[in-house]
């Protein structure tokens, strides 16, 4: 009852709140801060797609194209050029050109707590050649780069009002995206208007777009069926049926690029002392007790595909030899017996309080138990689970990542030593050196051996089990136009129209 309840309110909020020319978009979560420097969470990427351009972006086939940047050119290994976009203005009039570029890489880099800093990192200088152009001279050659540079890293800052504002910024952020931002009520929505002043204004055909967190997947699709919002970012599987049973809507499917898994909390603060996180041999058997099919069929109605790695299996950089099951219950409970821990072995797990990710936890609970695990699930609203992670104060975690055209997007941060997204804290030298290694070569064959190489030592370590690869699962309604389905799974504003 509580939940149709629910349900119904929402309704009439939004009943109450639609104006013409408003674009009205679910989100599964609430977005963390609205900086792009410290933000981590992919519904904030989602809300960033309206509000703050990228140096470049990413088309249908997961091709860079020109946005911010309009060209570019390596002058030799080391040396990246960039040619800028004139006219350009960010929301506050001041103008986009070379010094902005460099001072947001810079913040990107310098600014303490910065997420950014590990994925483009290797940058070394960043020069002004004119207004217009820049220089990016690297530490060492870095391929995936470029593709950094399209999503938060290459989200670019007005230096005037970002200085003035401190560590405030995420609070009213400034960009030079289509739409400028108003304001944002915790868990309710977060509001943007139309910046009349934006480069490709012959695109963005509304005044207004309202992001509202849903993360009940049976409210937002009685949401999305009422009318009251036009564009669910996320799907369940569970709701497709339904949802295409409605003339009135559309659903698009389209590739992913990201994973879900469990992160164990290796060696960041006290938390990490539980049995579990010491011993590889316990986290062996863990996933050794999960049944990655099993899990996908009943959370998931079997549309994800199982995987035990964090790169997709539509990726060339994909390694078919990572075996992703069956399930081996016999070789779970010798592991057990080896590590030499008495159960039931008490393990606690962080879970974002979504009802897929709660069923996804029970399933996952009921797997471990026949291993000896004790496994206690604990509900967290999301964007604290993000915190709680950065913080240590977790012993495994629940968590998906989006995914990145690039596969260094996926890897680099989460493994290696010191990376921004590291919440393990793990280490291992091998896994740091085919990283890096991998990040100095362009040739697709090479760069796949040295993930392979990789993937031997951190299997062997175990302190993230990944779990499947999803589908971006998009839904709206019949009378929106120009959407465009990129596998990144990001909103693009400019070319969404509504009809009558």
């Amino acid at each position: 009852m509580r939940r149709f309840l629910l349900a119904a309110a929402c309704l009439l909020t939004f009943s109450t709140a639609t104006q013409a020319q408003t674009l009205r978009i679910a989100l599964r979560e609430d977005p963390d801060i609205l900086d792009p420097t410290l933000a981590r969470s992919y519904v904030g990427r989602i809300v960033f797609a309206g509000l703050c351009d990228k140096l470049f972006d990413l088309n249908e086939k997961l091709e860079i194209v020109p946005q911010l940047a309009t060209a570019y050119e390596w002058a030799d290994a080391k040396t990246l050029i960039l040619h800028l976009r004139q006219g350009v203005v960010f929301h506050n009039g001041e103008k986009f050109d070379a010094a902005a570029v460099k001072f947001s890489l810079e913040r990107h880099l310098t600014m303490p707590a910065s997420f950014r800093r590990s994925e483009i990192g290797t940058i070394d200088q960043v020069e002004i050649v004119d207004s217009a152009t820049v220089r990016i001279v690297l530490k060492a050659a870095t391929s995936p780069l470029l593709a950094q540079l399209t999503d938060r890293a290459g989200m670019m800052y007005p230096p005037k009002a970002t200085e003035a504002a401190g560590k405030d910024f995420g609070q009213r952020p400034i960009c030079s995206g289509p739409f400028q931002f108003v304001e944002r009520v915790a868990q309710d929505r977060i509001v943007l208007e139309r910046f009349p002043g934006y480069w490709d204004a012959k695109a963005v055909h509304f005044d207004k777009v309202v992001y509202r967190p849903m993360p009940d997947s049976t409210v937002l699709t009685a949401n999305l069926r009422a009318g009251s919002i036009d564009l669910a970012e996320r799907v369940l599987p569970t709701d497709v049926a339904t949802i295409e049973a409605d003339a009135k809507l559309r659903i698009v499917s389209s590739p992913a690029l990201g994973y879900e898994g469990i992160t164990f909390n290796l060696a960041n603060g006290d938390r990490s002392k539980a049995p579990i996180d010491q011993s590889a041999l316990l986290r062996q058997a863990f996933e050794a007790a999960l049944d990655r099919k099993a899990l996908v069929d009943v959370v998931f109605a079997g549309k994800y595909q199982p995987n035990a790695q964090a790169i997709s299996p539509a990726s060339p950089y994909y390694i078919p030899d990572i075996p992703t099951g069956p399930r081996d219950l016999a070789r779970a409970k010798a592991l057990v017996r080896q590590s030499g821990i008495p159960t039931p072995i008490a393990v606690s797990m962080n879970v974002p309080n979504t009802p897929d990710r709660a069923q996804l936890a029970e399933v996952i609970q009921a797997m471990v138990r026949e291993a000896g695990f004790e496994l206690k699930i604990n509900l967290i609203e999301f964007a604290s689970s993000l915190q709680a992670a950065a913080q240590g104060n977790f012993e495994t975690y629940l968590i998906g990542w989006s995914g990145r055209a690039d596969p260094d997007g996926n890897l680099y941060s989460f493994m290696h030593t010191g990376g921004g997204q590291n919440d393990a804290h793990y280490s291992n030298p091998v896994v740091d050196d085919m990283l890096d290694r991998a990040r100095q070569i362009s040739d697709v064959a090479d760069r796949r051996a040295a993930y392979a190489k990789m993937w031997q030592a951190q299997r062997a370590d175990m302190p993230l089990i990944y779990l499947f690869s999803p589908v971006n699962i998009v839904g709206h309604t019949a009378k929106l136009t120009g959407f465009r389905a990129v596998p990144d799974g990001m909103i693009r504003l400019q070319g969404l129209a509504l009809g009558k």
